[in-house]
């Protein structure tokens, strides 16, 4: 039963505390979506942790391969999606494709779930 003061009626009353300090643009909001889409796979979760694991925060897809039950070809299209949404660099080493995690990328992801820091409790209007 609802009462007067019910934090479901009360205008003063915050349901979710926002996960950053200031809203996203539109623009950053489009940008990180298209990271979270990549890294919204198995897999591919799994490819940026290896990745980033790696000696020097580097692997080759020689090795990437090896740690999978999957075909070249399907890890390959993996590394694809993370490297046109723009969470891996790639280099090319003689016959083999080195790959690392871009800092930034995960940076950015990491700033839309960081826990909104307060010094003090905000104030309820009344």
């Amino acid at each position: 039963m609802a009462t007067d003061a019910d934090e479901t009626t009360d205008p003063g009353f915050a349901c979710c505390t926002p996960l950053t300090g200031t809203a996203m643009s539109e623009e950053q909001a489009r940008s990180v979506a298209l990271l979270l889409k990549a890294l919204a796979d198995p897999v591919r979760l799994r490819l940026v942790s290896l990745i980033a694991s790696g000696e020097r925060g580097e692997a080759c897809v020689c090795d990437l391969n090896e740690a999978f039950d999957l075909t070249q070809a399907t890890i390959s299209h993996h590394l694809k999606v993370l490297h046109s949404a723009g969470v891996l660099d790639r280099e090319k080493r003689g016959v083999w494709v080195y790959y690392a995690v871009r800092p930034e990328a995960l940076s950015a992801v990491a700033t839309v779930f960081a826990a909104r820091r307060q010094t003090e409790p905000e104030e309820v209007p009344a």
